[in-house]
């Protein structure tokens, strides 16, 4: 025969329920910061050569957006993965490829071949052709990818935002691509 369950009992059991739920919120993030070496090693492991298109694709002396998908997506992240980049073609199999977003507040630049800039439309920031700071708010030149060319391919090392802390973490030998 079993006692009828009183509501001290009921209180017991709801307290170490409310417990335990609090050590379970407050653990995720210690659990978390203590597997980020593994996570960031997984993130080392995605940064990859994406491929651009064909070297016929840009005519040399010219400018043209290119778009990529990152190699480190997740199956939700939809259109979001696919980043547009200028790809500038100089001669031959020499290239420059920049990130799309202004060095200022990372709003998109866009390129007027008329005046020869790369412009801000966001704070009026502007580049010339080679990416380096012409006026404006910016503090510095465009991101610039890595690239390679491999049997009449463009590649650019992708998978890391090209950001000025992951520019001098890998500079360092840490982590992410050379961007600029």
């Amino acid at each position: 025969m079993t006692t009828p369950s009183t509501r001290r009992d009921l209180l017991l059991r709801l307290g170490i329920g409310l417990n335990a739920l609090a050590a379970v919120a407050l653990a995720t993030p210690i659990v978390g910061y203590l597997l980020s070496p593994a996570r960031r090693q997984k993130m080392r492991d995605a940064l990859s050569w994406v491929e651009l298109g064909g070297l016929s694709s840009y005519p040399e002396g010219q400018t043209r957006m290119a778009t990529f998908r990152n190699p480190s997506t997740r199956p939700w992240d939809g259109q979001t993965a696919d980043i547009p980049c200028w790809v500038r073609r100089l001669q031959g199999n020499d290239f420059q490829v920049f990130a799309v977003n202004c060095a200022h507040l990372g709003c998109p630049v866009r390129w007027f071949p008329q005046s020869n800039l790369f412009l801000c439309p966001c704070h009026g920031g502007a580049y010339y052709a080679d990416g380096s700071r012409a006026a404006g708010p910016p503090p510095r030149g465009l991101f610039r990818y890595e690239f390679k060319v491999e049997n009449d391919r463009l590649l650019i090392r992708a998978g890391m935002m090209p950001t000025l802390g992951n520019i001098i973490a890998s500079r360092r030998g840490r982590r992410g691509p050379p961007c600029a």
